[in-house]
Order: structure tokens, then sequence, then C-alpha cells
């Protein structure tokens, strides 16, 4: 097979050029880097878990029409996206006080918030990805005011969705993060959702024990980081009994692709 030419590596995920034009293949690695890059090591079978977790929740996404960057999954680490014009915008989304919020403002962890919170942070790894306001966004262009107006009520509606896909199966969404992108039609451009959805960029809790099931476990020294990704991907039915060791290795990958 021939070897695809790399677009871009990120610190969890590498896309190549894809087999038809607008297409890309995104890659899930092992790799785990927490306050902006300062934390790096290594969870094994990350990439076989987010890639199915991600696959699992844009597919029910796009059953109730929203819009995302997702083909099909190709492999255990790989899947098919369309290509989009990155929004150069994380959005935030927190339903209780976790993680920044409770350090900047002084709540105490696990308070549940009188009311959804969408926050939105400009990507730039070199400024440690600072928080900005839909003014900040409108004055230098990043989206139009018809695009965030997009942008938040998609957030909204994936909000609503995996709230109760994972109360179904006794996890609490605690936040998350989402990224967007646009395609074009001609002139006209329209407002995707991009990136994944996965334990790396969502705090899940058990909800009856609060026990930690995310890429938290690692930014804190917690321990049973992959056990915890595993237990997310069990209880959604994506790993039945004995799949636990069914990882492949970035570095043969690598070597595979010739780096």
């Amino acid at each position: 097979m021939a070897r695809r030419r790399q677009i871009y590596e990120g610190k969890a995920k590498i896309l190549y050029e894809g087999p038809e034009p607008g297409t890309l293949i995104q890659y899930f690695k092992d790799d785990a880097t927490a306050f902006n890059a300062q934390k790096k090591g290594t969870i094994n079978g990350k990439g076989v878990l987010n890639n199915r977790i991600s696959e699992h929740v844009f597919t029910l996404l796009d059953h109730i029409g929203v819009p995302t960057h997702f083909i099909r999954r190709l492999n255990m680490r790989e899947q098919l996206i369309r290509q989009v014009e990155i929004i150069p915008i994380e959005v935030v989304v927190r339903n209780v006080a976790a993680g920044s919020l409770s350090k900047k403002l002084g709540i105490e962890e696990g308070t549940k918030l009188p009311r959804t919170i969408i926050e939105y942070y400009y990507k730039d790894d070199a400024l440690g990805d600072p928080m900005v306001s839909d003014e900040h966004i409108a004055c230098f262009g990043w989206a139009s005011q018809e695009e965030m107006h997009d942008i938040a009520d998609l957030a909204i509606r994936v909000n609503d969705f995996l709230c109760g896909l994972f109360a179904g199966v006794g996890i609490k969404l605690v936040d998350f993060k989402l990224e967007f992108g646009r395609i074009w039609d001609n002139d006209y451009g329209r407002i995707i959702l991009a990136d994944e959805i996965s334990p790396d960029g969502c705090r899940l809790w058990d909800m009856e024990t609060n026990r930690k099931l995310d890429k938290d476990r690692f930014r804190q020294d917690l321990g049973e980081e992959a056990e915890a990704y595993q237990e997310v991907a069990r209880r959604l039915g994506l790993l039945p009994e004995g799949e636990d060791g069914a990882v492949l290795d970035l570095d043969s990958h690598r070597k595979r692709r010739g780096k």
C-alpha cells in the first residue's frame, strides 16, 4: 500500500491526505499531554479507544442532524474525515464546576452550575489557548456573527444529547471541548463539528462515586488511565470482554509510514 502524505501532527492525532479530494485520514495516537504539553506521557491503547468512542458519538450525532466531519472508521486507529477549514476557537461547554473554572472563580469542584456555560478559547499553543469573548472573535475575524450563532446552537444540541447518552450508562458529563470547521460549497461556507469527542476532551465522572473516567487521571497523577478509558468504552457497548489488549503500537505505525 502506498504511503499517504502527512498533513499535520498534533498532540493526540496525525492527519494524512485522504484517498479522495476533500478528505483526510485521522490517526489517533497513544500520546497524552496536559498543561499545554508541559506534561507528556503515554496511555496504552488510548488511540484505539478514542477512535471507537469518537466514531460512536459522531455517528449518533449525525442521526439527530448534527453535521460533522466524520465519514467512517477505517481501522482500529484511523478514520476517514472531511477536510474542513478549522475555526481557530476551542468551544468549552460546562455543566459542573471543575478544572480551570473552579480554580479561577473559587467554586468547589463538583458544584452543579445553575445553567450551562459556553466558553471560547483562541487556539494557540504558544499563547496557552487564552480565553476570548465574542467581541474578540468578531474583531479579529476568526468567525462571523452568524457562524458563532451556529456554533453556539450546535454546542447546546451536542451537550443536551451527550448528557443523556452518558447518563444512560451511569456517567456524568461535567464539561467537554468541541472544535468546528467550515466546508465550502462555492462561495457558501457551512459550519460542521470537527476534531473528536472522547475522554481526552471530556470530563466524565461516574454518577455514583464521582470517579474520574477521563484524562484528568493523567493530569492529576491518579493512575489507571487506560482502565478509565476502557470503562467508558465498555459502558457504551464498544469494548466487549477480552479486547482490552487490542492495541496497535505507535512506533510500529511510524516505521511502516517511513518516519
